[in-house]
């Protein structure tokens, strides 16, 4: 599946939106990939999740034993990746503010985990998984996306394997660009769904 196969998907879905959003790390920009609206349709997660799997087994050397997602977005497509993969699913979830496993789950010392995003921007939910996923004993052999939206920017210590890369270009509300400076903005993200002037 090429890039331009992800963001059909993704359109198709009504998932790839443009208007004025502010984003869960505060910048504002004027496209929005809502993967959440793209999980409405089985068919379609599926396809990304299998091409997601194929190109994590292609590009990890070695067997993957688990594969691992941040809670709440992610869990839908990690548990799919796994299901193609053949290996059991966990998630973390934030505790205090910080990831760990819960809910009787455990990794075995040295297991080799895929990590499965849905988007990568800024990457810090990713390395917060990452880092969940080590202190429990487990050893991170890859982080699998549907799309890298950082253009590449985003920095990991492990292998990134996105679906798509998407450059998406994003900017502080103090230094909007003449074609979203009038239009509201709206917050549609996982960490605020209401307006705001």
């Amino acid at each position: 599946m090429k890039t331009a196969d992800v963001l059909k998907e993704f359109e198709e879905a009504g998932a790839l939106m443009r208007g004025h959003f502010v984003l869960s790390s505060g910048l504002h920009s004027d496209t929005y990939l809502n993967k959440s609206i793209v999980s409405m349709y089985p068919d379609r997660t599926e396809r990304l999740c299998r091409a997601l799997a194929e190109k994590a087994h292609a590009g990890v050397a070695g067997k993957i034993d688990y594969v691992i997602s941040p809670a709440m977005g992610a869990i839908i497509y990690g548990y799919e990746t796994s299901r193609w993969l053949k290996v059991p699913f966990m998630f973390v979830e934030r505790v205090e503010g910080e990831f760990q496993l819960r809910r009787g789950f455990s990794v075995p010392k040295g297991a080799r985990v895929l990590v499965v995003e849905d988007i990568v921007s800024t990457g810090l939910s990713a390395r917060e998984c990452i880092d969940a996923v080590r202190k429990a004993g487990g050893d991170v052999v890859a982080l699998a996306c549907f799309i890298d939206r950082s253009g590449g920017n985003a920095d990991f210590d492990v292998p990134l394997i996105p679906l798509a890369e998407l450059k998406v270009d994003a900017w502080p509300a103090d230094k909007l660009p003449p074609h979203l400076a009038n239009i509201p903005a709206v917050k549609p993200g996982s960490r605020g769904v209401s307006q705001s002037a």
